[in-house]
């Protein structure tokens, strides 16, 4: 058996959504626009059978990720007989998929983790409301924003996302972007989302202006019926709390009592990006591994 990878596609995001619809567990990686937003940094592809959607990188070298269906459903056996060149080296494997493996290859399959690959997970109410000693740092900045500032919230649209580059521009002049191949990767699959705002599904975010000029923006994906992902957060450093505000304002405005969790994505292990989350928080980890089979 042979599969023929191709670029991911936005003709393909409507299937592919069915797909990971069936997945046990979503984590950030898989979600449509981050696989579409960062396939260029990664070199991703993917190759579709009947029942799931193969997924390569193929930057800084060829690995696959995790295989995106209904892994309870799969003969992984058979899979592994008919597909070995696959089952080899993979990464970014969801907790739950690495136990479904582990159960039927044993010690044929090693595994070993990163932190900095894992997911922050947030109980949205919490972010919604910031009550308690926990967040009284955060309501006080969210506070002042708001007694300091005569802003105004506005839903993510097409014009609003012009406005958001502009934000975005200046955000990589004052980050100093071009000394950080991370955040270079970043700023391009921020305007790469951007710039395709209206033909992305399930994609949703918010702006803050101030006199109207917008100091900070949001993207946000809708993964799960329960879930809301944050791809993308960015506030101009003049306007203190412009941060806090953003997180809080965007979850009031539009993750509805149905969204329960909040993934706002992981650290890279970055020690400073760690500290930001840390501080809100999270009440889970979504944990991901390097598996290998002999």
């Amino acid at each position: 058996m042979s599969f023929s990878f191709r670029p991911v596609s936005l003709a393909d995001q409507t299937a592919y959504r069915v797909y990971l619809a069936n997945c046990p567990e979503v984590t950030s990686d898989y979600s449509f626009t981050n696989l579409w937003s960062w396939a260029p940094v990664f070199g991703l592809e993917w190759a579709w059978s009947d029942s799931l959607v193969w997924i390569r990188q193929n930057r800084p070298k060829p690995l696959l990720w995790a295989p995106v269906g209904d892994w309870r459903q799969q003969d992984w056996a058979a899979w592994k007989a008919a597909v070995p060149h696959f089952f080899q080296n993979f990464t970014r494997i969801p907790e739950t998929l690495r136990g479904i493996w582990q159960s039927e290859f044993g010690d044929r399959m090693r595994s070993d983790t990163d932190g900095g690959l894992w997911d922050y997970l947030y109980d949205a109410k919490e972010l919604r409301e910031l009550r308690g000693n926990r967040f009284h740092k955060k309501k006080n900045l969210l506070n002042q924003f708001k007694k300091n500032y005569a802003y105004t919230y506005v839903d993510m649209n097409p014009e609003m996302a012009d406005r958001a580059m502009a934000l975005q521009d200046d955000w990589c002049n004052w980050r100093i972007c071009e000394s950080s191949n991370q955040l270079i990767s970043e700023n391009e699959a921020i305007m790469k989302t951007l710039m395709n705002w209206e033909d992305l599904q399930d994609v949703i975010g918010g702006c803050i202006f101030v006199n109207d000029l917008i100091v900070a923006y949001t993207i946000g994906e809708k993964v799960t019926p329960d879930t809301l992902l944050i791809h993308f957060e960015k506030g101009c450093p003049e306007y203190k709390g412009a941060y806090q505000a953003i997180n809080q304002l965007f979850l009031e405005h539009q993750a509805g009592q149905a969204i329960q969790w909040v993934n706002r994505e992981h650290d890279l292990g970055d020690e400073g990006l760690r500290k930001a989350k840390r501080s809100y928080h999270p009440v889970a980890y979504l944990k991901k591994y390097h598996v290998h089979f002999d």
